[in-house]
C-alpha cells in the first residue's frame, strides 16, 4: 500500500511541482529523505531567501513552485517574503512542517501555532484533518496558487508522511482550467464609455505584463491614438516602455495625477486598481468630469477602484476585444517618453580599450567625494541602458534611485522590470536568482542599494552554489538614503549611516565573486566585459559601486 508521502510526491510530479525551494528542519526530514532524483531541491540559507527565489522562479515561468518551510521558525522567518509574493502575484505551494499530530495536544518541542501565522497573505491555508488527506490538500493548493496567483499553505504533521493511503479519491481535480475569452456583450458597456470620450488615456499596471497583454494593449492604444502611462509604484511594466506611445510614470500623489491627466476626460486603467498612492493627499484623483474605468483579472483590484465601470476579465482577451470594437481615432503627435528627459551624468564614457579591466580583483577604497570621476546613480543607469540586451530582466530594489533607473533603463520585453510590490526590502537578490534558475538563457540584472542588499544577502550563497549567472549591481551610498531623505523634511535622523558595511566582502564570504568600482572608467570597463556575456554566464557576480552623492541635510 503506498504511503501518504508516495501519493503526495506522485501528485506533485503530475502537477508539475518538480522544483522545490527550502531550508530544511527536523519536522521535514520524513518528507525530504531520499527525495526522488527527478525532484530538484534548491537549498536556501534562510527561509526568506527560499521564498524570494521561489517567487522569482514562479514569476518567470508563470507556474506554481513548491517551497518547504520548517514549522514556526521557518514560516515566521518567511512571512514578509510570503506577503511580497502575494502582492507580486507569485503562485507558490508552501509545505510547512509541524510536529506529529499524535501528540500535538501535549504541545511537544517544535509544535507550531501555524494556521494564522502568515495572516491574510496566503490565498489559502490547509491543515488536513487526516494524514490521508495530505495529497489532495497539496493538489488543491497547487490549483489555488495558480488560480489566485499567490502562496497557498499546507501544514503537514511530520508523522503523516509514513501513514498508509486508503482508496479515498483526492479532493482536487487532476486539471483546473480557466476561461481565457471574453464575450462581446461583456465589452459593450466599456466600448460605449470609451467611444463617448473626447480624449481617453490608458494607465497600465503589473497585471498586463505578459506577451499577449502587451500586444493587446499596444493595439488598443494605437486604435485610440492615445498615450499610455504606468501606474505609480508598479512592480512590473504593463506596456513596452520604449514604445512611442509610452508617456512615463504617474506620480504617486493625487495632485500630481490630477495635473498629469488633466487633458483627458476618460481614464482606462488596465491591470491595476485605481490608483496606487503613497503619502495621503486630499482631493480627488481626477479633475471634475473625468470618467474612470478598470480592466483587471483581480477582483480585489476591481472592487476597491472608484470607477464608473470595472470589468473583471482576462486582460489580454479583454483588451484585444476592445481594440477590435472601439472606434478608431486620428493620431495626434506621438507623446515623448521619459528617458530623454533625464540627462545622463557627465561623461564621456571611456571605452574598455582605454582602461584596464578591474576583473582581476577589487579596487582599493576611495574616500567619498575624493574621486575625480565620482559615480552617481544616473551614471550607472546610463551605462547599463547603453549596453543591456533588450530581453534583460532588471530586478530593482534601490528606492532612492528607482525613478532614474526606470527612466533610463526602460523595460522593452515582458518581465523586463520587476520589484517588490509590498515595498519591503530583501526581495531582489533572491528573486533575480530564482528567475535565472527558471530561465538560464535570459540575462538577469539586479540593481539594489547597499541597505537593501543586507536584507536578503543569504541568497548569494544559493546563486554561487547553483552557478546562477546573475549580475548584481549594488549602489553603495553607505546610508539608508530614502529614509534620510524622508526624515530630513521634518528633522534629524536618529540612526547612523551604514559606513563599514562591505557588501562585496559579505558576497565573497558566501562564495559569490565580487568587485568594487569607484570611478566611471572602472565601471565602464567592467560592464563592457561582463554585460555581453550575461545570457551565457555560469556564475554570479556582485559589483559594489561606490557612489559619490551629496549628503542630505535636514
Amino acid at each position: 500500500m503506498p504511503t501518504v508521502r508516495d501519493a503526495t510526491l506522485a501528485s506533485a510530479t503530475a502537477l508539475g511541482l518538480t522544483t522545490w525551494y527550502g531550508n530544511p528542519g527536523s519536522t521535514e526530514i520524513p518528507l525530504l529523505a531520499d527525495l526522488p532524483d527527478h525532484l530538484r531541491y534548491v537549498l536556501a540559507l534562510h527561509e526568506h531567501s527560499a521564498v524570494t527565489m521561489a517567487a522569482g522562479h514562479a514569476l518567470a515561468t508563470g507556474r506554481p513552485v513548491l517551497v518547504n518551510l520548517h514549522t514556526t521558525a521557518g514560516l515566521g522567518n518567511a512571512v514578509s517574503a510570503l506577503a511580497t509574493a502575494r502582492l507580486n502575484r507569485a503562485p507558490l505551494v508552501v509545505l510547512v512542517g509541524q510536529q506529529d499530530r499524535r501528540h500535538l495536544a501535549f504541545e511537544p518541542f517544535l509544535t507550531g501555532r501555524l494556521q494564522g501565522l502568515a495572516g491574510d497573505y496566503p490565498v489559502s491555508v490547509h491543515m488536513p484533518l487526516r494524514a490521508q488527506d495530505v495529497p489532495g490538500a497539496v493538489a488543491r493548493a497547487r490549483h489555488e496558487a495558480a488560480y489566485h496567483r499567490g502562496p497557498a499553505l499546507v501544514i503537514v504533521p511530520m508523522g503523516d508522511w509514513a501513514q498508509e493511503m486508503d482508496d479515498t479519491e483526492l479532493a482536487a481535480p487532476q486539471t483546473l482550467d480557466a476561461a481565457t475569452a471574453v464575450a462581446a456583450r461583456q465589452l459593450e458597456p466599456l466600448v460605449a464609455l470609451i467611444d463617448s470620450a473626447r480624449a481617453p488615456v490608458l494607465v497600465t499596471g503589473a497585471g498586463s505584463d505578459s506577451d499577449a497583454a502587451w500586444d493587446a494593449v499596444v493595439s488598443l492604444a494605437d486604435r485610440l491614438a492615445c498615450p499610455v502611462w504606468q501606474e505609480p509604484f508598479s512592480a512590473r511594466a504593463g506596456f513596452p516602455q520604449d514604445h512611442p506611445r509610452f508617456a512615463g510614470f504617474l506620480p504617486a500623489g493625487r495632485a500630481g495625477v490630477r495635473q498629469t491627466l488633466a487633458g483627458h476626460d476618460m481614464v482606462l486603467v488596465i491591470g491595476a486598481g485605481i490608483l496606487k498612492q503613497f503619502h495621503f493627499e486630499p482631493g480627488p484623483l481626477f479633475v471634475e468630469g473625468t470618467v474612470a474605468a478598470v480592466v483587471t483579472d483581480d477582483p480585489g483590484e476591481a472592487v476597491r477602484s472608484p470607477a464608473r465601470l470595472a470589468l473583471v476579465a482576462p486582460i489580454a482577451a479583454a483588451c484585444a476585444g476592445l481594440a477590435d470594437r472601439v472606434a478608431p481615432r486620428r493620431p495626434p503627435p506621438s507623446p515623448p517618453g521619459t528617458a530623454s528627459s533625464l540627462s545622463p551624468a557627465t561623461g564621456p564614457w571611456p571605452s574598455v580599450a582605454s582602461e584596464p579591466s578591474p576583473a582581476t580583483g577589487p579596487s582599493p577604497p576611495v574616500p567619498r567625494g575624493a574621486a575625480p570621476e565620482g559615480i552617481r546613480p544616473e551614471d550607472v543607469f546610463a551605462a547599463l541602458g547603453a549596453r543591456l540586451h533588450p530581453d534583460t530582466v532588471v530586478v530593482e530594489e534601490s528606492p532612492s534611485s528607482r525613478d532614474a533607473l526606470q527612466a533610463m533603463v526602460p523595460a522593452r520585453h515582458p518581465l523586463g522590470f520587476l520589484s517588490a510590490a509590498m515595498g519591503g526590502l530583501g526581495f531582489a537578490l533572491g528573486a533575480a536568482t530564482g528567475i535565472r534558475l527558471a530561465d538560464p538563457r535570459r540575462p538577469v540584472l539586479a540593481v539594489l542599494g547597499d541597505g537593501s542588499a543586507v536584507y536578503g544577502i543569504q541568497a548569494l550563497w544559493s546563486a554561487a552554489h547553483y552557478g546562477v549567472g546573475v549580475l548584481f549591481i549594488v549602489l553603495d551610498n553607505a546610508s539608508y538614503r530614502t529614509m534620510n531623505r524622508l526624515v530630513a523634511r521634518q528633522g534629524k535622523a536618529p540612526w547612523p549611516d551604514l559606513g563599514g558595511v562591505h557588501v562585496d566582502g559579505l558576497a565573497r564570504a558566501l562564495g559569490c565573486p565580487a568587485l568594487t568600482v569607484s570611478t566611471k572608467a572602472e565601471l565602464s570597463a567592467l560592464l563592457d566585459e561582463v554585460v555581453p556575456g550575461l545570457s551565457t554566464r555560469a556564475e554570479p557576480l556582485l559589483v559594489n559601486v561606490v557612489l559619490d552623492e551629496p549628503p542630505i541635510v535636514p
